[in-house]
């Protein structure tokens, strides 16, 4: 069957696609990891954080100011703690500003 005349939903083409599947995969841990975190880092400040990309034992959460990366940077040894006593294997998290 031509592909090219009906329109499939992302998660038949990831399905499909093994590099598309990994991706999905990464995206659904990172957002993950971020819930998992959440509680840790304080009520104001959850807004400005997202969940960045995964690579290997190393994760990136996306900040959208220099004011909360300096005081998200304080709470690194507690959230890699926690991420690593919940089963991950996270041994660096790096933080992106967002401008």
């Amino acid at each position: 069957m031509n592909r090219r005349h009906y329109a499939v939903t992302l998660q038949q083409a990831s399905e499909e696609s093994p590099t598309l599947a990994k991706l999905a995969a990464l995206t659904r841990d990172s957002s993950d990891r971020l819930k998992a975190i959440e509680m840790l880092i304080p009520s104001a400040l959850r807004p400005s954080v997202q969940a960045g990309p995964i690579d290997g034992d190393s994760w990136c959460l996306l900040v959208k100011s220099n004011a909360a990366a300096a005081k998200i940077r304080q709470l690194l040894p507690a959230l890699q703690a926690h991420l690593r006593s919940r089963g991950w294997e996270v041994n660096a998290i790096r933080l992106k500003v967002q401008t």
